[in-house]
């Protein structure tokens, strides 16, 4: 299961994720980042993940290779805010943290939920939330 959750600013993607996840939830998540890219020159995510159990194959697949096709556009991602109090999901963001420098991400654990909501929806310095006082005219 993968549901949309709101965010005050726009630039934020934020989704809460449980159960299981299958391939077409997962199109729903990547449609929304890539129209989130459109219209702002650079996103953050956010997760909520406590709840997750497994994804199907072909959403591991899609995952993956989406994924991949982002390596060489990381530089529009700005944070990724992930909420979870299991240990495995906040060792793999710290791994990816570590991997993916141009995007900071940092874990939550769900208390801090309202914390996570702040950190992820600030924008990058010097940044606006019009992009087109920052001359990004889209993709």
């Amino acid at each position: 299961m993968l549901e949309f959750m709101s965010h005050p600013a726009e630039h934020v993607v934020a989704i809460k994720i449980g159960g299981v996840v299958t391939a077409s939830e997962l199109q729903q998540a990547i449609d929304a980042i890539e129209a989130a890219k459109r219209n702002h020159p650079r996103i953050s995510l956010l997760a909520e993940l406590d709840d997750m159990r497994w994804m199907t194959l072909t959403a591991l697949l899609k995952d993956i290779g989406y994924g991949l096709t982002q390596l060489g556009d990381l530089k529009r991602y700005h944070r990724a805010a992930v909420i979870t109090d299991k240990e495995w999901i906040k060792h793999i963001a710290h791994l990816e943290d570590r991997l993916f420098k141009a995007m900071e991400i940092r874990t939550f654990p769900g208390r801090d939920y309202a914390a996570a909501m702040a950190w992820v929806g600030e924008l990058p310095k010097g940044a606006h939330e019009n992009p087109e006082e920052d001359g990004y005219h889209g993709a």
